[in-house]
C-alpha cells in the first residue's frame, strides 16, 4: 500500500468572519501548533447576561495528543482572552510568546487559579523547533508592544501568518517592522499567507501613533487650568508612555485608574517597556492631595464598558473621582464596532457633569494598529505567497482583502475565502478545502459556560418576558382548586388574562391528567394553546411557563 502523502492542513476556529477570537490550528503530519486563542465581548441586545464569548475547542480536544505549543502573536485579548478556558480544559500546553504577552497570560492564569504551563518568552528573531515545525518570531509594530509576524516551517513549505500590524516607521520605542527580514523569508518562497484584513476599506496608510502623541500634547497645553483625564486601552502601553513623557514636561503628576490600566501598568513598568521620574505616578486614593491643575488621571472606559472607570466617573460612582466643569475629559480610542450606542451615551454622561469632552470625531485622538491598503499591498508584495488566505476580518473584510490581491496579480484559484470551521490542505500543487471541523462560539456566564438554547431563551425573556400560569390541583380527586396568570415584560387586560384563564381550564378539563407522562402532555398543550392566542392577540412570543402544584385534600365527612 502506497504511503499517505504528508500535506500542511489548517483549520480556521475564529477570527475569519468575525473581528475578535482569533485561533487557528496548524497541522503536518501528526502534530499541531495553535496560533492565538482569543476571546470578544459580547453584546447586550445578542447576548445577553454573557460575560465572554470564546472559541469551540472541540477540534483541540478531540487531537490535544498531537498539540505542540500554543504561538502568540501579541497579547491582545481577542488573541489570548481564551486561553485560560483552553487550558482548563486540555490541559497544560507550552505557549511562545513576547515578554508583554508572555506576562499577561502568568496573570490571567494566576487569577483563574490555574496550574502554570511552560511560558516561554522570545523576541524577535528567534527561531523555535516546535514538533514539526520551525517557528521563527519576526518583529512587527501593532497597537501594544511586543507584536509578531510568524514564519512556520514545515516540510519543503513555509506558512507565513502576519499577526496583527501596520507599518509605522516612528514608533515610540524604536521598534520598527522588520521589512528587510520579511522581504528575505519572501524571497526565499512562502508556501501560503494568512494576512490580517481589518483596514483593507481603508486606503493609503495607517497614521503614525506619534501623531496621536502631538495632539495630546496641544490638549494638555491648552487646557493648563484644568484637569485632564485621558481614556484609553490600557494595553497600549506606547500611548500612556507618550501621556507620561507630555506630562511630565508640564509638570503633571499622573494616576492610573481602572483594574486593567493599573496591573497592565505595573507588568510594563517591571518590563522596563513604561517608564517616569521618580515623583511622577500618584496613587488615585491620594489624588486630593494634588491641585487638579497638576493632576492628569489615565483610566479604562474608553469603550464605554459598564464596569471601567470612567463610567463609574461619567455615573458618578468612582470614589475618588468627581467630574465637574473643571474636566477636560478625553477619549483616545475610537469606538470598536457595535460599541458606538456605549461610547456616545457615556459621552452624553459626561456633558451633563459640565466636563469639556474631546473626542475621536473631534480631533485625532487615535491611530489604528492595523494595515491600511497600501501597507497590505506592501506585505504582499514582499512574502509573494504562492497561496492566500486573508483572516482577522468579517466576510466584507476578507473578500475586500482577496480582491486587492487579485489586482495585484494573484490567480484566485490560489486564493481562498474561510470560515469558522473550514480546513484547508496545503499540498505542493494546489489548495483546497477539506472536510469541516467543529467550531463555532462558546458563552461564557460567570464560571460555566452557557449554551445557544439558554441564550435563545434569555434573548426571548428580553423582548417579549414571559407569562407563568400556576395550576394549583387536587391529586386525590384530580380536580383543580386554584389558577392565576403571572406576567412579566407584557401586560394583558383583565378580561383578556380571563380568557387565557377559560382556555387553560378547558385544556386541564379535557386532559387525562394521571402520571407523570400525562402532566407533560398537559404542560405542552398549554404552552402552545396560550402561545397562540397572544400571538393572535397582541403579536408578542413571550416564554409561556406551565407550572403544576400538587396537594392531597381528602374532602371531610359530615361526622367529622
Amino acid at each position: 500500500m502506497a504511503k499517505r502523502q504528508k500535506q500542511l492542513e489548517v483549520s480556521f476556529l475564529g477570527g475569519v468572519g468575525e473581528i475578535g477570537k482569533n485561533m487557528t490550528a496548524i497541522q503536518y503530519a501528526d502534530d499541531i501548533i495553535i496560533v492565538d486563542c482569543g476571546s470578544t465581548f459580547p453584546s447586550f441586545d445578542d447576548t445577553p447576561g454573557i460575560d465572554l464569548i470564546i472559541p469551540d475547542f472541540s477540534f483541540i480536544k478531540d487531537n490535544i495528543e498531537k498539540v505542540k505549543g500554543i504561538l502568540i502573536t501579541h497579547g491582545h485579548e481577542d488573541h489570548i482572552g481564551g486561553l485560560p478556558y483552553l487550558l482548563a480544559e486540555c490541559g497544560n500546553i507550552p505557549i511562545y510568546g513576547s515578554a508583554l504577552a508572555i506576562a499577561l497570560i502568568k496573570h490571567k492564569l494566576t487569577e483563574k487559579k490555574l496550574p502554570m504551563p511552560k511560558l516561554h518568552v522570545v523576541k524577535g528573531g528567534d527561531v523555535k523547533r516546535i514538533g514539526l515545525f520551525s517557528v521563527e518570531f519576526v518583529s512587527v509594530t501593532h497597537s501594544i508592544l511586543g507584536a509578531f509576524a510568524l514564519s512556520i516551517a514545515y516540510g519543503s513549505g513555509v506558512v507565513f501568518h502576519t499577526g496583527d500590524y501596520k507599518i509605522d516607521h516612528t514608533p515610540i520605542d524604536g521598534e520598527c517592522i522588520d521589512l528587510a527580514r520579511i522581504a528575505a523569508i519572501g524571497n526565499k518562497g512562502v508556501t501560503l499567507m494568512l494576512g490580517e484584513s481589518t483596514n483593507v476599506e481603508k486606503k493609503g496608510t495607517t497614521i503614525s501613533e506619534r501623531d496621536v502623541g502631538i495632539t495630546l500634547e496641544r490638549v494638555i497645553e491648552t487646557n493648563r487650568d484644568k484637569r485632564i483625564i485621558i481614556a484609553t486601552f490600557a494595553s497600549n502601553v506606547n500611548r500612556v508612555q507618550q501621556i507620561i513623557n507630555i506630562c511630565e514636561k508640564v509638570g503633571r503628576r499622573v494616576a492610573f485608574d481602572g483594574r486593567s490600566m493599573v496591573k497592565i501598568s505595573e507588568i510594563a513598568q517591571g518590563l522596563d517597556m513604561l517608564s517616569c521620574k521618580e515623583n511622577t505616578l500618584i496613587d488615585i486614593e491620594d489624588i486630593k492631595s494634588v491641585e487638579p491643575d497638576k493632576l492628569c488621571i489615565i483610566s479604562t472606559g474608553s469603550q464605554g464598558e459598564p464596569m471601567s472607570a470612567l463610567t463609574r466617573m461619567a455615573n458618578g460612582e468612582d470614589k475618588d473621582v468627581i467630574i465637574g466643569d473643571n474636566d477636560v475629559v478625553v477619549i483616545s480610542s475610537q469606538p470598536i464596532p457595535g460599541n458606538e450606542k456605549a461610547v456616545y451615551t457615556l459621552i452624553n454622561k459626561l456633558y451633563r457633569r459640565d466636563a469639556k469632552v474631546l473626542y475621536g470625531s473631534l480631533e485625532q485622538l487615535h491611530v489604528s494598529g492595523h494595515a491600511c491598503q497600501d501597507e497590505l499591498k506592501l506585505m504582499l508584495s514582499l512574502v509573494k505567497p504562492k497561496y492566500f488566505i486573508p483572516v482577522h476580518g468579517e466576510y466584507r473584510h476578507l473578500k475586500k482583502h482577496q480582491e486587492l490581491a487579485l489586482s495585484m496579480g494573484f490567480e484566485k484559484e490560489n486564493t481562498k475565502i474561510v470560515d469558522i470551521g473550514s480546513r484547508v490542505a496545503i499540498g505542493k500543487k494546489s489548495i483546497q478545502f477539506i472536510d469541516s471541523v467543529e467550531a463555532g462560539e462558546v458563552y461564557v456566564d460567570g464560571f460555566s459556560n452557557v449554551d445557544s438554547l439558554v441564550l435563545k431563551d434569555r434573548k426571548q425573556l428580553m423582548t417579549d418576558g414571559v407569562v407563568i400560569v400556576l395550576l394549583n390541583i387536587n391529586v386525590a380527586d384530580r380536580q383543580l382548586i386554584s389558577l392565576d396568570i403571572l406576567t412579566r415584560g407584557l401586560m394583558f387586560d383583565e378580561e383578556f388574562l380571563e380568557n387565557i384563564k377559560e382556555i387553560v381550564e378547558d385544556i386541564f378539563n379535557s386532559s387525562s391528567y394521571k402520571d407523570e407522562n400525562s402532566r407533560g402532555g398537559l404542560k405542552n398543550s398549554i404552552r402552545k394553546k396560550v402561545a397562540r392566542v397572544i400571538l393572535n392577540k397582541l403579536k408578542q412570543k413571550p416564554m409561556i411557563l406551565p407550572v403544576l402544584i400538587e396537594q392531597v385534600r381528602e374532602e371531610r365527612t359530615e361526622e367529622e
